[in-house]
């Protein structure tokens, strides 16, 4: 059902009302307005000298619906807010039906036009009215809190569901629930002295307050009991033995509570089904031996029997097995057994969805995703390999001496003691037992009273030359022997530990130093 604005234009552009979700009109039977009913009569001319029915059908708050005759005639419609006859005062609501749908209405709730229940529309609302009536709406939340507070101090065991104020302001009504009998006699003076407000009490039942307060079924939609549903049919676990449904209190009942209204929807349909298929207690009888029923698919004609001896495997037979079963049982002959039945069984296959989009599967980011680190390791020291190999021009020429200007190949930084190899140039001693001579200052031949001096002085460590680093602390890179052939004229040199540059500095002579000066 749908109101004018849900309809299309000239275009073939849908109207809407623009109220994401909830009919702005109030008509369309979602949102707040509960149990709403599409006057499909509205654009309906009457016949000719017939009157426009007068009696109209009143909605306050949470669906509370009553019918009112307008005996003055005053020109209402659909939506209007209207002052109606209270008990006592006056209320204020909301047209929601008009015309020749609430005959159907009042027929269908047994209501005839003069019965007590239809009261009176004394006017619209004027904006006076409107205002209190909202200033009324805007104490319920408090109130019910209160109530429930004195309702502990009673100790009474009921429970407060609901409140709701008349239009003047003047009166209150509170909804609740109870299991058995309650004495609110206390209870009545407390609120009425708590308020300043008349009090009326009424008990509801457990689909009825859920049926006021609405939320959302376990089928993700609104609750049918608060949107359309208006009868409540009695509902037992016979209706959930005939779908073949677990008997499970959590899944068969619903916020009220109960059993859910919806079980009695389709019981007509599976009632028709299951009058083409035997009893539940019948037992076959095979000549391997007497075979009992487990369970049953309706929609796919299938049921599952096994033997009384061997229950630890279910058989699947077909409806027309089973019954030609029972004609054999019925003359007094015994069937073959189940598993040739079970053979001749066609399971239909499983039509699933296909990846026609090439959408990538749900899992997977599931596994662990390799990463390119270890690759990076596994081939470095492959490469160092390959760079060394770029040195061996001491093996093919032991004469041929590094250029001090070429810059290395490799990815490894360069040594920077290795530069100084070069540089030093030293004289090629015949000698190889000979330890080298301290380095002395060039100076010190020219000036005669250097030797006076070291005579009379205690004679200094001789100074070693300076050298580079051992070449033992620093890794050889694969591929190259150890021996190496040095050039000729060269003395072979011992790898020997770093000394402290402190000593190297104290090794030198004092009078070096004076003879500087």
């Amino acid at each position: 059902m749908a109101c004018g604005s849900c309809g299309t234009t000239e275009n073939g552009v849908p109207k809407g009302c623009k109220s994401n979700g909830n009919c702005g009109s109030g008509t369309c039977g979602s949102g707040s307005n509960k149990l709403a009913v599409f006057d499909w009569l509205s654009n309906m001319t009457l016949p000719s000298g017939q009157e426009r029915f007068n009696i109209f059908e009143v909605r306050f708050k949470n669906g509370r619906k009553h019918f009112y005759t307008n005996p003055d005639n005053l020109p209402i419609t659909m939506g209007d807010i209207v002052a109606v006859e209270g008990s006592p005062g006056h209320d204020i609501g909301t047209v929601s039906l008009a015309g020749e749908l609430v005959k159907v209405q009042m027929k269908k709730r047994k209501i005839t036009a003069d019965h007590e229940d239809v009261k009176k529309i004394y006017r619209k609302a004027s904006q006076r009215d409107i205002d209190i009536w909202q200033e009324a709406r805007g104490k319920e939340e408090e109130t019910q809190r209160k109530g429930r507070e004195i309702l502990g101090r009673l100790g009474l065991q009921m429970k407060l569901s609901d409140v709701e104020y008349q239009g003047d302001g003047n009166k209150a009504t509170f909804y609740y629930t109870a299991d058995t009998r309650v004495d609110f006699r206390q209870l009545i003076r407390d609120l009425a002295s708590a308020f300043s407000i008349r009090v009326e009490m009424k008990q509801v039942g457990a689909r009825q307050e859920a049926a006021r307060l609405g939320g959302v079924g376990s089928c993700g939609r609104e609750l049918c009991c608060s949107t359309w549903l208006t009868d409540f049919r009695k509902v037992t676990t016979s209706a959930a033995r005939y779908q073949q449904l677990s008997l499970n209190p959590l899944k068969l009942a619903g916020q009220c509570g109960k059993l859910k209204c919806c079980l009695n929807f389709e019981l007509d349909t599976y009632l028709d089904a299951l009058k083409s298929f035997p009893k539940q207690d019948l037992v076959l009888k095979t000549e391997k031996g007497d075979a009992v029923f487990v369970k049953m698919d309706i929609f796919k004609n299938h049921l599952w029997y096994t033997y009384k001896e061997e229950r630890f495997k279910w058989f699947r037979l077909t409806l027309e097995q089973v019954l030609e079963i029972i004609a054999l049982n019925k003359n007094n002959e015994k069937s073959i057994s189940l598993e040739e039945y079970e053979a001749d069984v066609e399971i239909p296959v499983k039509v699933d969805f296909e990846d026609a989009v090439g959408q990538d599967s749900l899992t997977r980011f599931d596994a662990p995703k390799t990463s390119n680190r270890k690759r990076r390791n596994k081939k470095k020291p492959v490469a160092v390999a390959n760079n060394n190999t770029n040195k061996p021009r001491t093996r093919s020429n032991p004469n041929q001496k590094p250029n001090p200007n070429q810059k290395a190949t490799t990815s490894q930084k360069p040594n920077p003691n290795q530069k100084r190899k070069p540089q030093a140039k030293k004289q090629p001693n015949t000698n190889p037992n000979q330890k080298p001579k301290a380095k002395l200052n060039p100076n010190a031949n020219a000036n005669p009273n250097q030797k006076a001096n070291a005579n009379t002085q205690p004679k200094p460590r001789p100074q070693r030359k300076p050298r580079p680093k051992p070449q033992g602390d620093v890794k050889k890179p694969e591929g190259e022997s150890k021996d190496i052939k040095k050039p000729e004229g060269e003395v072979k040199k011992v790898n020997k530990p770093r000394r402290n540059n402190r000593n190297r500095k104290n090794n030198n002579p004092k009078n070096d130093n004076n003879s500087e000066k």
